[in-house]
């Protein structure tokens, strides 16, 4: 089987494993089980939770002890084994510690992966920045192909979704074990101690006026990334309990319509170059900024009524910058505005502060406010208003960035990449 077919095979399996439940969790939560708001906040900010040590942690074990693809596949056997559980949970408090332990298997995969891919790639003599992309992108059409999964096979409001994830996961931990070695390096630094390899030595940088600002925004920003990932099918599909709406395409299909945003990303990602040419980093993350606004405040005015639908896929479309837009042109400023004995570690901060600080907050945050403000005694939720508040947050972090944040833009600092 050819190599890159192969590593295109991992790539789709690894985000197809997450996507079959990361976006309808929200629904089997909050309208099968019909747990709070705060409970179900709960359990979602494990993912952000994992995020914050477990990368690391994989990293070092297999930059110095195990073969990374042993590592990457018993982390998938794993994984699956407890999405595998996940049907015998009927509480929350319980589910958060399955859906932790969950986490803590899988989200290391996603950069053990990329680092798989990379060490087999180099070593069979292809060129990486241009044989990996393709690669990489069919992790977003993966995960699509999940949402697809789940909602086609009625799943979405039911454990099924699991299953569906732990199969796929254990198949792949298997595969795993068939791809070419890939043990540790042996040319690591012996003098990088625990704290420098945890990438803690880039907190120095908050000493540094421009770069704290550029941190504290990425966690703020980091705490809308997931929230529509979170709420957005529970609010679609609640949409059931409005007669007029009972059997709309939206509410039937409402996972293949927030696949959108993902089809959208893979868009996106391709239009950055002439963005970041043409307008700048800072000028860019603030477009995402607002692009956030903009999703959150479509969904505060849709339904399944043909307008409304027209605002759902919209707002999906919008999601595509809104995403990649802060992630990809915000990695560009920390790789064009730190030193390279740091860089990585820069990097890594960036990471900590979007995808876990922050996702962690927006996660519990939410979860409580919604459930103080939006929800009535007789349980009803009000989505207009949380939709809305969504909207304001992310309104705000953009008027504070545009103000607080300087940085000139320098078409000559970009990466080659990015020309």
């Amino acid at each position: 089987m050819n190599i890159k077919f192969r590593l295109t095979l991992m790539s789709f399996l690894q985000f197809f494993v997450w996507g079959a439940w990361l976006i309808t969790i929200g629904t089997y939560c909050l309208n099968t089980k019909h747990w709070t708001f705060p409970q179900f906040g709960a359990i979602f900010s494990t993912l952000a939770l994992a995020s914050l040590f477990m990368p690391a942690l994989t990293g070092i074990i297999a930059d110095k002890w195990v073969n990374a693809e042993k590592l990457y596949g018993v982390l998938h056997i794993l994984y699956g084994a407890v999405l595998f559980y996940v049907p015998q949970v009927n509480d929350p408090d319980t589910l958060y510690y399955v859906i932790l332990g969950a986490m803590i298997c899988y989200m290391p995969t996603i950069s053990l992966s990329n680092a798989i891919s990379y060490t087999i790639l180099k070593r069979e003599g292809y060129d990486v920045v241009k044989v990996f992309p393709p690669i990489r992108v069919w992790g977003t059409i993966g995960f699509i192909a999940a949402m697809w999964a789940t909602n086609l096979t009625g799943s979405k409001e039911n454990a099924n979704q699991f299953i569906i994830g732990a199969v796929a996961a254990i198949l792949l931990g298997i595969f795993s074990f068939t791809l070419p070695k890939c043990p540790p390096p042996r040319n690591i630094a012996k003098d990088a101690d625990l704290i420098e390899q945890l990438g803690f030595k880039a907190f120095k940088l908050f000493a540094n006026y421009k770069m704290a600002l550029f941190f504290l925004f990425s966690m703020l920003l980091g705490g809308a990334l997931q929230l529509t990932n979170m709420y957005g099918d529970s609010f679609l599909s609640g949409f059931e309990a409005v007669p007029a709406y009972k059997n709309s395409f939206v509410v039937e299909y409402s996972t293949i319509i927030l696949s959108i945003s993902q089809m959208s990303e893979t868009l996106f990602i391709l239009t950055i170059p002439y963005f970041l040419r043409r307008f700048g980093i800072k000028q860019v993350m603030l477009f995402s900024m607002l692009a956030w606004v903009l999703r959150f405040g479509l969904f505060a005015y849709s339904d399944p009524s043909p307008v409304g639908t027209v605002m759902i896929i919209f707002s999906c479309i919008v999601y595509g910058m809104a995403f990649d837009f802060f992630n990809i042109s915000g990695s560009l400023f920390v790789e064009t505005t730190t030193g390279p004995e740091i860089r990585s570690s820069a990097q890594g901060l960036f990471m900590m502060m979007t995808n876990g600080v922050g996702a962690w907050l927006g996660s519990k945050i939410s979860g409580y406010v919604i459930d103080k403000y939006f929800v009535a005694a007789d349980g009803s939720r009000d989505w207009h208003g949380i939709w809305l508040s969504f909207a304001g947050y992310a309104l705000v972090v953009a008027i504070l960035f545009l103000v607080l944040f300087r940085h000139k833009h320098d078409r000559n600092a970009l990466p080659a990449a990015a020309h």
